[in-house]
C-alpha cells in the first residue's frame, strides 16, 4: 500500500512539473475543457433555474386547481381554427359554474388583460399587470394581505372602484407612505387603494409583487362585459379528497349542457389542470436538458480531443526521458500514473475554471435582475462538472499513457537522442 502511495505521489509531483514547464501548451489545454465545463453547466443551471422559478410560481396554487378557458395551457390536438371559434369564457359561465358545480370549495372569474399605466399624483408606473378578478381569487391564489384588506364579495359583485396593490408597486407609487384609502388612476379611472399584498419573492414572468388586482366587474362595465378580445377563464379550486377524475367528468357534463352542446360535439373549451401544466413544463425542462446536453457535449468533446492530442505531444518530447526512467527502474505504473494525472490535472483544474465562470456570472445574473428571476447553481451541477472534468481527464489520457508505459527504454533513448 505505501509503495502505491510514493508511486501516487511522486507521478503528481511530476505531473505538476511538467504542466508548470509547458505553460502555453497547459493553458490551451485549459481552455478547450474549460469552454465544454462552462457550456454544460451553465445550460444546465440556467434550465435548473428556469424549471424551479416555474415551480415557484405554481406552488401557492393547489395541483387539483382547475381552469375553464378557450384556451389550452399545454398541446392540443384540436385544430386552430376551431379553437378560435370557441366562445370566449365570460362572467356568465362563472356564475353558472359557481351555483350548479358540486365538491368546489373556491371558484374566481379572471380576465387576464393587458399591461396599464398606474399613476399617484406625479408618480407614474408603466407595464403593469392589473388583474380584473373576482373576489375569490384570495382563497385560490397563496397570498396575504400586508396592509388594508381584500375585497369583498360585495365589492366585487357592484364592481366598486377598488384596487389591491402589490408589494412593490405600492413602493413604487407611495414609497413610505401608508397608500390605504388614496386615490390612484388606472384605465383613466380613479380607483381607491384598499389593501397591499405581502411580498412574495420571484416569480414566473413579471413577479406577483408588481401586480395589481381590480373587481373583475368592474372592468366588465365599460369594457364590453370585460372581453374586448382580452380572455377570461373560470379558476376553480376542488373541495380537498375529492375524487378529482369524477369531478372533472361532472363539471364536463354540466358545462356542455349549459352550453347546449350535443353529444356528438366536440367541446368549446378546455379545461386545463395545475397538474397537467406541471406536466407539461417538466417535458419542456426534460428538452431543453437534452439540447443542453447534445450542443455542450460537442465543446466537452473537443476539449477532451485537444488533451488527448496535447498528451500525445508529450509523449514523444519526453520519448528520452522517459527511456532513462525505465532503465533506471521506473515501473510501468508509475510512467502510466504521470501521464494520467497530467490529463486528469489539465481536465479537472479546466472544469473548475469553468464553473468559477459559471458561478461569477450567475452572482452577476441575480444582481441585474434581482428577485423576479433567480439563477442557481446548485451543488448537483458543480459535482457533475468536476465529475465529468475527471472522467475526460482520464479517457483523454488513458490512451497516450498506456503507450508510454509500453515503450522499449533501449528504443526510447536512442528515438529521443
Amino acid at each position: 500500500m505505501l509503495v502505491y502511495l510514493r508511486v501516487f505521489k511522486e507521478s503528481f509531483s511530476f505531473a505538476l512539473n511538467a504542466l508548470r514547464n509547458n505553460k502555453l501548451r497547459t493553458f490551451l489545454s485549459l481552455l478547450g475543457v474549460t469552454v465544454g465545463i462552462f457550456s454544460i453547466i451553465a445550460v444546465l443551471a440556467a434550465v435548473d433555474s428556469l424549471d424551479r422559478n416555474i415551480k415557484d410560481s405554481l406552488s401557492g396554487l393547489d395541483k387539483n386547481t382547475i381552469y375553464i378557458s378557450k384556451y389550452s395551457f399545454g398541446p392540443t390536438e384540436v385544430p386552430r381554427w376551431k379553437r378560435d371559434n370557441f366562445p370566449q369564457t365570460d362572467y356568465d359561465d362563472y356564475e353558472f359554474i359557481k351555483r350548479n358545480v358540486p365538491d368546489i370549495a373556491a371558484s374566481a372569474y379572471v380576465i387576464f388583460g393587458g399591461n396599464e399605466t398606474v399613476r399617484y399624483q406625479a408618480e407614474t408606473v408603466s407595464g403593469v399587470n392589473v388583474t380584473p378578478v373576482s373576489n375569490e381569487i384570495y382563497e385560490i391564489e397563496d397570498f396575504k394581505v400586508e396592509k388594508g384588506r381584500f375585497y369583498s364579495e360585495l365589492e366585487s359583485e357592484t364592481g366598486a372602484p377598488v384596487i389591491v396593490l402589490g408589494a412593490d408597486l405600492a413602493e413604487s407609487l407611495f414609497d413610505n407612505s401608508n397608500p390605504i384609502g388614496k386615490q390612484i388612476r388606472v384605465y383613466g379611472r380613479k380607483l381607491t387603494v384598499i389593501g397591499v399584498l405581502k411580498k412574495l419573492g420571484s416569480g414566473l414572468g413579471d413577479s406577483p409583487d408588481g401586480r395589481a388586482y381590480v373587481p373583475a366587474n368592474f372592468v366588465r362595465r365599460f369594457r364590453n362585459g370585460g372581453v374586448d378580445g382580452l380572455p377570461g377563464a373560470v379558476i376553480i379550486k376542488p373541495e380537498k379528497d375529492v375524487d378529482i377524475g369524477g369531478f372533472e367528468n361532472v363539471l364536463k357534463q354540466k358545462f356542455r349542457a349549459f352550453r347546449g352542446l350535443k353529444a356528438d360535439e366536440d367541446d368549446d373549451f378546455f379545461v386545463n389542470k395545475i397538474a397537467g401544466l406541471v406536466s407539461f413544463v417538466d417535458s419542456i425542462i426534460s428538452m431543453l436538458n437534452g439540447v443542453g446536453w447534445v450542443i455542450s457535449g460537442f465543446s466537452l468533446l473537443v476539449g477532451g480531443f485537444g488533451i488527448a492530442n496535447i498528451m500525445f505531444v508529450s509523449v514523444k518530447e519526453r520519448t528520452n526521458l522517459i527511456g532513462i526512467q525505465k532503465s533506471l527502474g521506473a515501473k510501468k505504473r508509475f510512467i502510466l500514473f504521470q501521464f494520467l494525472f497530467e490529463a486528469t490535472i489539465l481536465a479537472v483544474v479546466g472544469g473548475l475554471v469553468g464553473l468559477l465562470l459559471v458561478w461569477i456570472i450567475s452572482m452577476v445574473m441575480n444582481g441585474i435582475v434581482g428577485e423576479s428571476f433567480e439563477f442557481v447553481l446548485s451543488f448537483g451541477n458543480m459535482f457533475l462538472g468536476f465529475f465529468l472534468s475527471t472522467i475526460i481527464g482520464l479517457l483523454s489520457g488513458v490512451i497516450p499513457a498506456i503507450s508510454a508505459s509500453k515503450l522499449d527504454p533501449v528504443e526510447a533513448i536512442r528515438t529521443g537522442m
